[in-house]
């Protein structure tokens, strides 16, 4: 397993991460055992978020901690919070009330990094920052982060909550790859060249923040795998020539394009079968050749100016 620094000095977490999203259903043995599968691959990153399953899912992975609370020294647990009542909230209030019910859940007495879930356009950033400071003084929150924010909204954020961003959460697969086609696109008017991240793949590498990815298999937002869909033939036919090299299955080429690329990449997964994050696990120790990487993104359907 290949290993990444979380922000500037942080702790060494797996570049494969562990996404709760579907564990709410779980029962307590299932999910000892989706745990343990993970951290048996060497994964100690688990992702979760205090709307996954109305909260259901940080309660179910709760069990399991207080089960055996030997298992938390092992492990890197994040969580989020801002989304509620078909709004974003970066209020103070809510901010430290959310953590409060999110370490109550989990039944553990801190997070290791608090992301905020999606940009609030109402954002105080030193509201934010006070938030920040207490849960930090208090021992809650050891890092912070952000998900789905462009450049600006980051550097607008950090401009006032007085705590350095570790992490940005985005979206990133090879059939949903903005943020790396408008810096391939720059000063053409292909539709690859339309600005929507503001560069934060760069942003984040230069400022040292982990770029966690979700839906690391999925086509546009939410609109299913990729894998053997007959819309990208020529891309699953890649993925099986490649896969067939490397001896793994296609998924494990698909996460590996996203950690080829130069900065601190992190893919989440969002399976809970054990055989699959087996398989993600792999795609940590695979390095595409240049053009193998290039070529994958061609054969989404792009070209190269």
């Amino acid at each position: 397993m290949k290993y990444i620094t979380f922000g500037k000095q942080g702790p060494q977490v797996s570049a494969v991460g562990v996404g709760t999203m579907r564990i709410a259903g779980m029962d307590p043995q299932q999910a000892d055992t989706f745990v343990r599968s993970a951290l048996a691959e060497n994964i100690n990153f688990f992702d979760h978020a205090d709307i996954y399953g109305g909260g259901r899912s940080e309660e179910i992975f709760g069990t399991v901690l207080a089960a055996d609370p030997s298992l938390r020294d092992q492990m890197f647990i994040q969580s989020k919070c801002a989304i509620h009542d078909g709004m974003y909230d970066f209020s103070k209030d809510y901010i430290l009330k959310s953590v409060d019910g999110i370490l109550a859940r989990l039944k553990t007495d801190h997070l290791d990094a608090l992301l905020l879930h999606r940009p609030d356009v109402l954002m105080e950033p030193e509201e934010v920052g006070e938030a920040f400071a207490e849960l930090k003084k208090a021992g809650k929150v050891r890092q912070f982060g952000v998900s789905n924010m462009n450049r600006w909204q980051i550097e607008l954020l950090g401009s006032g909550c007085g705590q350095p961003l570790a992490a940005n959460q985005m979206q990133l697969s090879i059939a949903h790859a903005p943020m790396i086609e408008e810096g391939i696109n720059v000063n053409t008017a292909f539709d690859g060249g339309v600005v929507r991240t503001a560069g934060v793949l760069e942003y984040c590498r230069m400022n040292d923040m982990v770029l966690e990815t979700w839906s690391p298999l999925q086509k546009g937002f939410f609109g299913g795998v990729f894998l053997n869909d007959p819309d990208y033939p020529e891309l699953n036919s890649l993925l099986n020539e490649l896969a067939e090299k490397y001896g793994v299955s296609a998924d494990v080429i698909a996460y590996a394009w996203i950690l080829r690329l130069p900065a601190k990449m992190q893919v989440i997964t969002g399976t809970t079968d054990p055989k699959r994050l087996h398989n993600a696990a792999l795609a940590a120790d695979i390095t595409l050749t240049r053009k193998e990487w290039y070529e994958l993104y061609k054969a989404a359907g792009r070209q190269l100016p």
